[in-house]
């Protein structure tokens, strides 16, 4: 295929299970030709990608705020039962549509207003969070190896961005081999930590981030943002699976337990680290905890960049064709590479205090978004022939998605908590805490419920959804599923 081709109805190009093969599909319809898999992938693609640093940075963030660790605790799985169950409703929308996650947005925002928020999760959750993950990655190598970082980010890069051109298979194949190997690699960390460290972590009211009850909710809301930030990626790798209700069901269950045993997990681990750590840097903590068991420690943190990488690097790339830009979907995954890389060069001393405003203002944009997209699925009729048909119509410029969706941004914009910007409800009450994700999903739904059956922006249906409507329904559909 040399250029991004849209279709509602692609070929079949014989992909089906190949490893070697160059994925051939980019933001197109996948035919039920090409349908396999089973729904357990879910659980590996997703736990594999939950076994990651970052995540125990934000459970080591818990001493910052005052915490105790009984707080920290339900916190994180408070957060992570939310998220994941999100995720889980989402990762079954891949399955029906058979398009990736930020094409279904087409449908309710139009393909310009789409535009907005894709170029958002290109630039934030592509760019933004392969960096983030190989700054981690490479200064765990750099703990291990003494190479220079910018040596040990490149090999991480250059490796994934090997995987991620030959695309989903190799992915899926991948992280079942990585959900394994970091398993027993971060059961070590869990165990030395627990053994050397204790699982003590005292409330501290004179810590410098604690803002009474608020200090609970900033906390609890960054584990839920954390998947947040997934959601426009959670149907791309289920896209591929059959389109049958048990599938659509196993997949949603499998998706939300591989999401949350990893944040739960990772997340206390992080908060344990806290409670012994003589430094505000975690990977330099957790490399004085470990001892003679840093070795191994740090090469799981290492390795674990690749497994949450491969997914920033692939979605990335789905961003940019669906943005509409006239490119292979490997051509984007090499634009991924290099920025990400670039900016992980730069941003490699800044990490920690960067971390939680690059997170918070993805969750201001994407919760909005997410909400829009599940409201859409269950109640504007996406899941119909004629529904399918409108995401790959670009005469639809603008609809009323967009509009849900920009009212959900800008109403929290007033709860905004970042260095970067503290909006005047936020300052006027700091002890609440950062509640913009939640305005921001209140809203979007609120607009969502009061435009959703009114006539579409851009008109009566194109004739290309009539053209669609028409045509025979795929095989899981006629057999009543």
């Amino acid at each position: 295929m040399s250029q991004n081709s849209e279709s509602s109805v692609a070929a079949d190009r014989g992909y089906r299970d190949s490893l070697t093969k160059i994925e051939p599909y980019g933001v197109e319809h996948i035919p039920d030709v090409e349908r396999h898999g089973k729904p357990s992938s879910q659980f590996f693609i997703w736990f594999a990608a939950g076994m990651n640093f970052p995540i125990i940075v934000l459970g080591f963030s818990a001493a910052y705020f005052g915490l105790s660790m009984a707080q920290a605790v339900v916190a994180i799985l408070a957060g992570a039962l939310i998220g994941s169950t999100i995720m889980g409703l989402m990762s079954r929308m891949g399955v029906r549509l058979g398009v990736p996650q930020q094409m279904q947005a087409r449908g309710p925002l139009g393909f310009i207003g789409n535009l907005f928020p894709v170029a958002y999760v290109n630039v934030f959750a592509g760019v933004g969070w392969a960096a983030v993950t190989v700054i981690l990655g490479g200064k765990a190598l750099h703990e291990l190896t003494h190479l220079p970082f910018w040596l040990a980010a490149l090999g991480l890069m250059l490796l994934q961005l090997l995987v991620a051109v030959i695309g989903y298979n190799l992915i899926h194949f991948l992280q079942r081999i990585l959900a394994i190997v970091l398993f027993f690699g971060f059961l070590l960390i869990t165990i030395v930590t627990v053994s050397r460290g204790g699982v003590t972590l005292t409330g501290n009211p004179h810590a410098e981030g604690f803002i009474g009850a608020g200090s609970w909710v900033t906390f609890f809301g960054y584990f839920l943002a954390f998947l947040v930030a997934w959601l426009p990626f959670a149907s791309d790798y289920s896209r591929y699976l059959p389109d049958t209700g048990s599938v659509r069901r196993g997949t949603g269950i499998f998706t939300m337990l591989g999401n949350f045993v990893t944040i739960a997990w990772m997340g206390i681990v992080g908060v344990v680290l806290a409670g012994t750590a003589t430094t505000t840097d975690p990977i330099t903590a957790l490399n004085q905890l470990m001892g003679p068991w840093a070795v191994p420690g740090l090469l799981a943190i290492a390795l674990s960049s690749f497994s949450q990488n491969f997914l920033n690097v692939y979605g990335g790339a789905i961003s940019i064709q669906t943005m509409g830009v006239p490119v292979k979907r490997t051509t984007g995954v090499v634009f991924i590479c290099v920025a990400s890389y670039l900016v992980a060069l730069w941003g490699q001393n800044g990490i920690y205090e960067g971390f939680s405003v690059f997170l918070n203002l993805t969750a201001y944009f994407i919760a909005p978004f997410a909400t829009v997209l599940i409201c859409d699925y269950y109640l504007g009729g996406r899941q119909s022939k004629q529904g399918m048909a409108e995401l790959f119509d670009k005469s639809r410029k603008f609809e009323w998605g967009f509009v849900a969706w920009a009212a959900g941004v800008l109403g929290s914009v007033p709860f905004w908590v970042s260095s970067l910007f503290t909006g005047p409800v936020a300052a006027a009450i700091p002890d609440a805490g950062d509640l913009s994700m939640f305005v921001a999903a209140a809203v979007a739904a609120v607009v969502y419920f009061a435009t959703y059956r009114l006539r579409p922006l851009s008109g009566l249906r194109h004739p290309v959804a009539d053209v669609m409507a028409a045509q025979p329904a795929p095989a899981a559909q006629r057999a009543g599923r």
